[in-house]
């Protein structure tokens, strides 16, 4: 039996399933072919669903959402290139291992390549990204095919939220019409779980993703490679920030080797623990006599590739050390080519079976490299201290953000320079902060909206800092700050086009340098705050650090624009190294 009520049972079936295996949050871009699932969605009590005007910015918020809690927010669209306009959100998704789902309605397969309205092929649209995608049958009444459709529902959750996680596609045929009708009570009744699902809120089936966990023989091998040496722990991005970050810092507190933590790790801030904890690393590694004086008999690697260039370098020229990986994410993290050693497991159990029989080295020879670690960062941060805020400029703007961060903050960091200024710049806090951003493919777009997605799931504030070009690229992200539970305070840099692009060597030949890679817009960003209602500052970069704070305490949407002038920003970013360096260099002799 197919139509409408075979439509409405095979939606509601899909949702009721989805929500059974723990989704919550549903994001819906307006469209006729999804009517089905919408209805659905809005029909179950167990979902808060949120509407928005753009396909791109919905799922960059669902991205957000899954940043946030580590659980899938589901994306409804309807057909066409309503779907292919979730493309860079599922790229991203992929790349960063943040679950995902997407539920885009299709025209029936016989309306394909025929000439229908609005009917492409979206079969597989997102190529190999997606860790699973499901074409579902055409939509029916038939018991075993309910059940069947349930299961699918518990293999997507599964697959999008598993250990590997990231996002899930199923594409979704639905013939008109499209409007709710309620299947016959009495075919209901011939099967009521699959039409009704298991009593109580039970999935049909539940399905155990674990994490793959070092064997007893590898975690002895690795403790004699450890044992007795002069290491460096490099943790760089992670999604599971929040239990790896400790454990890294156990970890290093036991073997006590420098840690040098990216932002994202979840080893940086927030801790008290005495780690010899590295954080100028990106400014003092960029001299080439530094990163020969600094390499160790080991390095052991958790996390993605560093934010930082420069400890990259570091790690590719390190080839004397030992290099060891420890991951069991989907993708392989040495694009050096400068592991050892490739351990498949959990990273955070392998560290703490490793931290309990490890300690630090005793040899006088070994320590002594150790202790170089730490004199060169003290000496970083003493130069670094030196410089005011005005002297920084903008490149000190995160760091004066993340010092205005009360705990239980979030920070959503821009990716291009924010992030890289956070890295640089940031000394480690003793506050408890979390730190987000999206590096999987490193990209500009839907910034904003994931900001927003964060928001929405955290109890304490979350503070956005981002770029004048890469808010651009999401100004329909402001409509989000009609979202009561996701107020959001954004620290806009301004300034004019694409600062980043003036660290490459292109940046020497204007005027096709400004005009075609700069490309300064000219455009006053706070009034596209302002058409969206949102409250707006004009900021100071001496008085950023007291604006947060005050937007914090507000606990509403604000815009903070704070005025810079790109190249002066470069210039005291050089300064700034080359003070750094100058110190560094003096104090390892």
């Amino acid at each position: 039996m197919t139509g409408s009520a075979a439509n409405t049972a095979w939606a509601r079936g899909l949702i009721d399933e989805l929500a059974r295996a723990g989704l919550r949050e549903v994001v819906v871009a307006p469209g006729s072919r999804s009517t089905p699932l919408v209805m659905a969605c809005a029909a179950d009590p167990r979902l808060r669903v949120r509407v928005h005007l753009d396909e791109r910015s919905c799922a960059f918020f669902a991205l957000g959402v899954g940043k946030a809690t580590g659980r899938a927010a589901a994306v409804v669209t309807t057909s066409g290139t309503a779907v292919a306009n979730l493309y860079p959100a599922v790229i991203e998704a992929s790349q960063s291992g943040v679950p995902l789902l997407i539920l885009s309605a299709d025209r029936p397969p016989r309306l394909r390549g025929a000439d229908a309205n609005q009917a492409i092929d979206q079969v597989h649209m997102f190529g190999r990204y997606p860790r699973a995608f499901f074409e579902l049958a055409e939509p029916s009444m038939d018991p075993r095919a309910l059940r069947h459709l349930r299961g699918l529902a518990a293999r997507a959750w599964a697959a999008a939220c598993g250990h590997r996680a990231g996002p899930v596609h199923l594409n979704i045929p639905f013939d008109k019409p499209l409007e709710p009708t309620n299947p016959p009570s009495e075919l209901v009744t011939v099967d009521r779980i699959a039409f009704r699902g298991r009593d109580g809120d039970a999935p049909l089936v539940e399905i155990d993703s674990a994490r793959p966990r070092a064997s007893d023989a590898v975690v002895s091998d690795l403790i004699k490679q450890v044992r007795g040496r002069s290491g460096v722990v490099v943790a760089g991005p992670s999604e599971d920030a929040d239990r790896l970050g400790p454990a890294v810092r156990r970890f290093a507190s036991a073997t006590g080797f420098p840690l040098l933590a990216d932002p994202l790790s979840g080893a940086r801030f927030g801790f008290d623990d005495g780690v010899n904890a590295v954080t100028a690393y990106d400014l003092f590694l960029r001299d080439e006599s530094v990163r020969e004086r600094l390499v160790p008999d080991l390095v052991v690697r958790i996390g993605a590739s560093p934010t930082s260039a420069a400890l990259q370098r570091w790690l590719f020229q390190a080839t004397s050390a030992t290099q060891i990986v420890i991951d069991d994410g989907p993708r392989w993290k040495d694009h050096g080519g400068t592991a050892s050693s490739y351990i498949v497991a959990d990273a955070a159990d392998a560290l703490d079976r490793l931290a309990a029989e490890c300690m630090p080295p005793q040899d006088r020879g070994r320590l002594a490299i150790l202790e170089e670690w730490a004199r060169a960062d003290a000496a970083a941060r003493e130069a670094l201290a030196a410089l005011s805020a005005e002297d920084l400029g903008e490149c000190g703007v995160a760091a004066s953000v993340v010092a205005a961060l009360p705990a239980g903050a979030s920070l959503m960091i821009s990716s291009s320079m924010p992030i890289r200024d956070l890295d640089a710049f940031a000394p480690p806090g003793e506050v408890p902060v979390s730190v987000l951003s999206s590096r999987g493919a490193s990209g500009i777009d839907g910034v904003a909206s994931t900001a927003f997605g964060v928001a929405s799931q955290r109890e304490g504030p979350t503070v956005l800092v981002i770029g004048d070009v890469a808010l651009f690229h999401d100004q329909t992200s402001l409509l989000w700050s009609r979202e009561r539970d996701a107020p959001l305070v954004i620290v806009l840099v301004d300034n004019d086009g694409g600062a980043i692009f003036g660290m490459l060597p292109i940046a020497g030949y204007d005027p096709d340098f400004t005009t075609y890679f700069t490309t300064p817009h000219g455009l006053d960003l706070s009034q596209v705050g302002r058409a969206y209602g949102i409250e707006v500052h004009d900021v100071p970069m001496s008085g950023v650090e007291g604006a947060v704070r005050e937007a914090v305490r507000a606990g509403k949407t604000t815009l903070l624009h704070v005025r810079s002038v790109r190249e002066d920003g470069h210039l005291r970013r050089a300064t700034a190294r080359n003070a750094v360096i100058e110190r560094v260099r003096a104090v390892l002799g």
